[in-house]
């Protein structure tokens, strides 16, 4: 499809833009990473989230049983639905058969939000989890309960992968006067990779490939009952009729994707006019990497701020002079009545927790699925190996250690932040300090990781799901552990604005034991240049008038 210059700059400007542009999902094929796993990423972005675990026990159900369904944003009962017989353990958004779901939300169409329905799309993620042992039983499972029970939320997609098979699936209900969903499911090719991030992605599909695209029945002839659409039905986007496009959509939105397909795959700068624009083609529901990724490179790109790109967080004044790839929210901002936006990277600071699942099927049940799991933001989180057997979160990354308005010094979230908010002042100084504890972390936790893989095979079931769970505690508490003292060591090295002497022993001290000048640190030159375009000759050093007596 060509869609030309799709989006009109009164669309642009006299849009509301959203703050709260929030979560990114990425995804591999199994022939497109190097040890045949399926991956799904996660990154939960909300301003009022706290990074925790969650945990879903496996049970048993007796007859008329019913489950509360509780919205996953706001806490608010919606209603109540039949339990099933057995439900399996979850850990997180994987469970104990290897299904992992993730999502973003956009919107979409105000007018078809339906308050009557009680099923809301971090209800559907869990019970689907309790509930499939494939991609596909989840995708069907969710889309039945809101033919049944309506559904609650808005536009949203969903990444569900099992060891065969990874799917985005996007839906949106039928607003106030229907119950229901409409929705389209397509499996991303075993040789690509694809991705979601606020924005609907699915335009036109195959009407007829049931192994690969599934939908709704009336997705197409609803929208035509709305006259959304009068086309021909090969040429229906679900895009296109049900989502809203807003600059935010592209550049903020598609332009996390863009960025990810940037990275492994080639000719990505021709879509550069769609995510800026909204002119051409649609950026691709997937592509064809130029490399097989790793669990690895999935983690570095949810650390992703465009570096390398047009689009580079570190290179404009916006960074500072410490090239800080942040910006503090609102996401727009005005100047001389013309409305302006800022970069929204993959890797933000109001993220509550992210994860990398991989989901190998030669491995055995108990480490099928291995999910990376981190608190706080990507980029200085440190991600820890969670089985999809893992029985309960360890205490640091536990629901009740600690919250967003009561810290410990025990909680995973909390340790990342102490770290993280710091860098955020000055972030070129720091982020090397960081990298050198994160990257051992992470490399001593890939080490252990290896060797599980490589020994639990010999062990019984039951030891190896204790062997996992033990792997997880132990990482859990020493990344915690760890990142405390590097929290205290970054405010000790950094105070008031300077930077201590180091040498192989630590902080450089005289014979007699005192500490010695700091550094100095100052600015960067394009950060004073501002100063002296700013202030004139204010500040300029010149001879004095002044007379001395001999």
């Amino acid at each position: 499809m060509t869609t030309k210059k799709l989006i009109i700059t009164a669309t642009i400007l006299a849009g509301a833009i959203s703050n709260a542009l929030a979560c990114t999902s990425l995804i591999a094929g199994k022939n497109a990473t190097t040890d045949g796993s399926v991956m799904i990423t996660y990154a939960a972005d909300s301003h009022v989230r706290f990074g925790f675990l969650e945990n879903q026990p496996a049970a048993d159900h007796k007859p008329g049983e019913m489950r509360q369904i509780i919205e996953w944003t706001s806490n608010k009962p919606l209603g109540q639905i039949p339990e099933v017989a057995h439900t399996y353990g979850t850990i997180g958004n994987i469970n104990e058969h290897g299904v992992a779901i993730s999502e973003s939300t956009w919107g979409g169409r105000p007018e078809l939000k339906e308050p009557n329905g009680i099923l809301d799309y971090g209800s559907l993620i869990f019970i689907a989890l309790q509930r499939a042992k494939t991609a596909r039983e989840a995708i069907k499972i969710m889309t039945d309960l809101v033919n049944e029970y309506g559904y609650y939320s808005t536009g949203e997609s969903f990444s569900i992968a099992d060891e065969n098979e990874a799917w985005i699936m996007e839906m949106i209900g039928k607003g106030k006067d229907e119950k229901g969903a409409v929705w389209v499911a397509m499996r991303v090719p075993d040789d690509c990779i694809s991705g979601h991030a606020n924005h609907s992605r699915i335009h036109q599909f195959p009407l007829n490939d049931p192994e690969n695209c599934i939908y709704s029945p009336d997705v197409i002839s609803f929208a035509r009952k709305k006259g959304w659409y009068k086309g021909k039905d090969k040429d229906f986007s679900f895009s296109l009729a049900y989502a809203q496009y807003k600059y935010s959509s592209l550049r903020g939105c598609d332009g996390r994707v863009w960025a990810f397909y940037n990275k492994f795959a080639d000719g990505m700068d021709q879509y550069i006019p769609w995510i800026t624009e909204g002119d051409g083609q649609p950026l691709p529901l997937w592509v064809k990497p130029n490399r097989k990724l790793t669990s690895t490179d999935l983690k570095w790109m949810m650390r992703d701020h465009f570096e390398g790109t047009p689009f580079d967080m570190t290179e404009d004044i916006g960074a500072g002079p410490f090239k800080v790839p942040y910006r503090w929210r609102p996401s727009t901002f005005e100047v001389d009545g013309k409305t302006y936006y800022q970069e929204r990277a993959i890797a933000t600071q109001q993220t509550g927790y992210s994860f990398i699942a991989e989901i190998n099927g030669n491995r055995p049940d108990a480490i099928k699925g291995l999910m990376w799991f981190g608190t706080d933001d990507a980029n200085t989180c440190v991600y820890l190996p969670i089985f999809c057997t893992v029985q309960r979160p360890p205490f640091e990354v536990a629901k009740d250690n600690g919250d967003l308005y009561n810290i410990s010094w025990d909680s995973n979230f909390w340790v990342n932040n102490y770290v993280a908010n710091q860098a955020y002042n000055r972030y070129s100084q720091m982020i090397p300090d960081i990298r050198r504890v994160q990257s051992s972390l992470e490399d001593s936790i890939a080490v252990d990781v290896r060797i599980a893989i490589e020994q639990l095979p010999e062990f019984e079931d039951a030891d190896q799901r204790l062997l996992v769970q033990d792997l997880a505690d132990i990482w859990a508490n020493k990344a915690t552990t760890r990142y405390k003292e590097l929290g205290d060591y970054l405010l000790v090295k950094y105070l008031d604005g300077n930077i201590k002497i180091e040498d192989e022993n630590g902080f450089v001290t005289t014979e007699d034991k005192k500490p010695v000048p700091p550094k100095y640190s100052g600015y960067d030159e394009k950060y004073y240049r501002s100063i002296v375009d700013d202030s004139g000759d204010r500040l300029r050093v010149h001879e004095l008038k002044v007379k001395q007596r001999p």
